[in-house]
């Protein structure tokens, strides 16, 4: 939660940088739809996680806010996958930390009955959650779970 390395802030700059001049060769069909991703001021891996989602090619809108219950609570999020930000993209939720890879299954193939998808708590070597120091960033795999209108979650496969 703390603020970014200097190590990570370059990474963030280059790979917007990169995410930017590969852009100029991108169709309009190729073009992410917007993100509006709201979170608690205070916490330093939320804005990690939206500059990672704008390299990715992400348009991002952060909202500040220090009332994440109600966001959560207006948008379905079930209190068992409550992680530290919400994001809303192409009619979906996506509730903290989840990787990109996943968003993009998600938009690609708009599973019915699906409201979004959420990885749960603030996992270690999540998007935002990276460590480092040595190994493979993760402590263990991260998991990506998919919820219904009526909060019930399964495994989001990506």
């Amino acid at each position: 939660m703390g603020k970014w390395s200097r190590r990570e802030a370059m990474w963030a700059g280059a790979a917007t940088a990169g995410a930017l001049a590969l852009g100029g060769a991108a169709s309009a069909a190729d073009a992410k739809p917007a993100m509006t991703t709201y979170r608690n001021p205070s916490c330093g891996c939320c804005g990690k996680w939206a500059a990672l989602a704008r390299a990715a090619g992400y348009p991002v809108t952060v909202v500040p806010t220090r009332d994440m219950d109600l966001v959560k609570s207006k948008l379905g999020v079930p209190d068992e996958l409550g992680s530290c930000h919400t994001t809303r993209v192409g009619g979906y939720v996506v509730e903290g930390h989840v990787p990109f890879a996943a968003i993009d299954k998600l938009l690609r193939t708009k599973p019915a009955g699906v409201v979004g998808i959420a990885v749960p708590g603030m996992p270690a070597g999540s998007p935002g959650m990276e460590v480092h120091g040595g190994g493979h960033g993760h402590s263990k795999p991260i998991k990506v779970f998919a919820f219904n209108r009526d909060g019930r979650a399964t495994e989001f496969r990506f």
